[in-house]
This record gives structure tokens, C-alpha cells and sequence, in this order.
């Protein structure tokens, strides 16, 4: 009986790859929305069942935080586009044009899930994805702040506020086309604002 239950605590070990279960649970987050998943249909998504997800990622809050995290990690190329010495509103305009092309680019799953669940209906799902929306301002800002530290603020807030109406209108099937063509007006603006200096 000890024997058993010696055998029992350890448990299995785990005969899933993470990797392509998160994979999985990411893009039925991002066509579904946090609120439109059920745990029963990710744990099915990624092939294991509902215990195993549990025991693996915790509840679906935790699971979606670090599919939030893969996917802020990997969505945008930021740092091949926001280069020192690249003028600023070259870089940031570039940013624009290519968020429209990611954004549109997959009709299963249209615009930036992060700007999208900051608009959920959970909580603390929306909670989550602010946290990343935040750390994307924050970003923008810290790259402006060297030349342009009045600007820098407003400016990634901006580009944030332009972001979110990309994701939106790539969600409601803008063609890429008309998407590139708010991301070059916002970069004229981009260019006033960061004329003075």
C-alpha cells in the first residue's frame, strides 16, 4: 500500500509537447476570444483533457496569461523595426504598415489578440491583456524618449489608439489595402509630431 501510494504522488510525466498545445490554445484565443473558449474545447484543441490541462497550465486565466505572453513575444517583429538611429517616425510608421499585414494576413485569425482581449468581457482576462498592451506602450515611449522625450508619451499612446483600430478593422475584414492606407496617414502625423526636434 505505501508502494501504491508512493507511485501515485509522483504521478505521470507529461506526454504532451507544450509547446504545440499552447500553439493550439493560442489560436482558438485569438478567432474566439478569451469569452467564446470553453476549457473543454482547448483541452480538446491541444490533446490532452481537461485534468491534464488543469495540472499543467493551472485554470484558464493562468493558461491564457502565458499564451498572452508567447504570442506579445512573437507577434510583432519590435525590435527589428524600432532600431537606434532609424528615424523615429521611418521606424514607426513601419511598425504600422506592418501590423496591418499581420493583422490581416490570417482570416481565421484576424487582428492582435492582446488589443482584442483588452476589450473582454472577463475581467481578468482583460486585466492580462492590458498588462501587455501597457508594456507595448511602454516600448514605443522608451525609444522615443532619447530624442524626444515630450513627445514620447503621446506619441506611443497614439501609436497604441492607431494599433487598436487596425486590430479592429482587420477583425471586421478591412482589406489589407485600405489597413496600409490608415497606417501611411498615421505616419504623416507621426512625421508632424516628431518634427520640432
Amino acid at each position: 500500500m505505501t508502494i501504491k501510494e508512493k507511485a501515485k504522488s509522483r504521478g505521470r510525466p507529461r506526454s504532451f509537447d507544450e509547446d504545440a498545445a499552447l500553439s493550439a490554445a493560442q489560436a482558438l484565443f485569438h478567432q474566439h476570444g478569451y469569452d467564446g473558449v470553453g476549457v473543454a474545447a482547448l483541452a480538446q484543441a491541444m490533446g490532452i483533457n481537461p485534468p491534464s490541462l488543469y495540472a499543467a497550465f493551472g485554470d484558464k486565466a493562468a493558461l491564457f496569461d502565458r499564451v498572452l505572453a508567447r504570442y506579445a513575444r512573437n507577434a510583432l517583429p519590435v525590435d527589428d523595426i524600432l532600431v537606434p538611429g532609424t528615424p523615429p517616425a521611418t521606424a514607426l510608421t513601419e511598425l504600422l504598415r506592418t501590423a496591418a499585414r499581420i493583422y490581416a494576413a490570417d482570416p481565421a485569425a484576424p487582428g492582435c489578440m492582446v488589443l482584442e482581449a483588452a476589450r473582454s468581457a472577463d475581467a481578468t482576462a482583460a486585466a492580462q491583456a492590458r498588462c501587455w498592451k501597457d508594456r507595448s506602450v511602454d516600448r514605443v515611449r522608451d525609444y522615443l524618449t532619447p530624442g524626444h522625450p515630450e513627445q514620447a508619451l503621446p506619441v506611443a499612446d497614439y501609436m497604441v489608439a492607431v494599433m487598436s483600430g487596425l486590430s479592429s478593422d482587420a477583425r471586421n475584414d478591412k482589406p489589407v489595402e485600405r489597413l496600409l492606407a490608415i497606417a501611411d496617414m498615421a505616419g504623416l502625423a507621426l512625421k508632424a509630431a516628431l518634427a520640432s526636434r
